[in-house]
Order: C-alpha cells, then sequence, then structure tokens
C-alpha cells in the first residue's frame, strides 16, 4: 500500500506565513532613495507641435526609464546619493558616467521645458539677460552660438549641449558634450561648469518627427523653453556655485 506521508511537506501554517512574506515583498516601497523617473510636469502631448507626444512618451518611459534602472542596478548596496553628487567623480565609473549621466540630463532636461502657451509668456531675468548681453552680446546671438554647437559638425553622433555659468560664477558659456556626458563631470571640460540650460540632440529626442533635421529641431525647441525655469536654474549656480538638484 502507499502510504502519503503528510508530515513531510510543509505545514498550513507555513505555507500561509510563506505567502504573507512573499505578498508583503510585493508590497514593498522601493528602498529610500533609490532613483527613480520623474513624471513629467506635463502631458505628454503639451510640447506640440515642436516635440510631439510618441516622441515624448518613448523618450521618457524607455529611455530614462533604461538609464534609471541601470544606474540603481549599478549603485545596489551602496551609499545612496542625490544623483547630482554623483556627477563630479563620474568618469571614474562607466555606469555612473553613462547611466547616472542619463539620468541626471533628462531629469534636468523635462524641467526646462513647458507647453507653448506657458513658455512664451516667460523671459529671461533682469539679471541672466545682462550676463546672456556681457557673454554673448544679445540672446539672439547666443541662440546663434547654441545652434551652432548642436549642429551635427559640432556634437558628431549623439549628446548634448548647456548653457553654463563657469565656475568663477561671472560669465556663460555654451558647451558641447558626447553621450551622457555632462559639464558637472571632472574631466569633460577643462574645468566644471554648471548648466542653467542645455538641450538633447541624441537622434531619440527628435527623429521621429524631424527626422535628420536637427536644426529644425534646435530652432523650433526655444518654443517650449521655460524661462522661468531657467532664470530659477541660474540664480541657484550663482548662489550656491554648484549644479542644479533635479527630481528623481
Amino acid at each position: 500500500m502507499f502510504l502519503l506521508d503528510i508530515d513531510s511537506g510543509p505545514s498550513r501554517r507555513d505555507i500561509l506565513k510563506k505567502g504573507a512574506t512573499f505578498a508583503a515583498t510585493l508590497a514593498a516601497p522601493a528602498a529610500a532613495g533609490a532613483y527613480v523617473v520623474p513624471d513629467l510636469p506635463y502631458a505628454f502631448d503639451a510640447l506640440e507641435p515642436y516635440i510631439d507626444a510618441p516622441t515624448m512618451k518613448i523618450h521618457h518611459d524607455k529611455h530614462h526609464g533604461t538609464y534609471v534602472a541601470n544606474i540603481n542596478k549599478a549603485t545596489e548596496g551602496k551609499e545612496e546619493k542625490p544623483i547630482l553628487d554623483l556627477m563630479a567623480d563620474a568618469l571614474e565609473a562607466t555606469p555612473v558616467r553613462n547611466s547616472g549621466g542619463g539620468h541626471y540630463n533628462h531629469a534636468f532636461f523635462w524641467e526646462e521645458m513647458a507647453p507653448h502657451s506657458k513658455a512664451s509668456k516667460t523671459k529671461p531675468s533682469a539679471e541672466l539677460e545682462k550676463m546672456i548681453n556681457k557673454s554673448f552680446g544679445s540672446l539672439d546671438e547666443m541662440k546663434e552660438k547654441f545652434a551652432a554647437a548642436a549642429a551635427p559638425g559640432a556634437v558628431f553622433g549623439s549628446g548634448w549641449v548647456w548653457v553654463c555659468v563657469n565656475k568663477k560664477g561671472d560669465a556663460l558659456t555654451i558647451e558641447g558634450t558626447p553621450n551622457q556626458d555632462n559639464p558637472l563631470m571632472k574631466g569633460v571640460l577643462g574645468e566644471v561648469a554648471f548648466p542653467i540650460l542645455g538641450i538633447d540632440v541624441w537622434e531619440h529626442a527628435y527623429y521621429l518627427n524631424y527626422q535628420n533635421r536637427r536644426p529644425e529641431y534646435v530652432a523650433n525647441w526655444w518654443n517650449v523653453v521655460n524661462w522661468d525655469k531657467i532664470n530659477s536654474n541660474f540664480d541657484y549656480v550663482v548662489k550656491n556655485h554648484a549644479g542644479v538638484p533635479v527630481q528623481g
């Protein structure tokens, strides 16, 4: 006769206990300070017609999401720091340079834009305008230099273009960086600089709508630049001589 040893397996109490533990694990929030993709401060279609909704959704959810997943994996088990704090020495660790830089750059990028109906009502503050004029001659001249720096021949392939406050805090510069590098990273430029404005010129940022017409994308992008946020970035950098904190 075949006998089943009902005592050889886990008890009902053990099963219930393990089930409760598993459920609690699923319900538990992410570790405090873990990096997250911040919500956009506007709808995916809010920047149209200048940046289309499909591009925004893929860019935000997929591309930014991948950078966040990878930086979380790279820093698992280590002291969790604000993403800004990782930028200075990012070149010492490839995952931080690529994925950490990608997280910081994109979080910065989302925050500086707004729907045209709002962005069109903003302008550089008196203090920022004064430094723009000192550094470039005028806002229009700054945009011309920015466009030249963002052209395919200047940033070859993928990268970013930034308007920065220099380390002394007395002038603005325009800087191009490759891949997910940014001017906060020691070793990317001659000296660290503090971005107050930046544009993503990776193809995934514009190709669905503009194909290979990057200059058109760059020119249209100014229609969704929220100068209130740029003014806030400028004030923070000048006051603190430090990079701008971001969400996530």
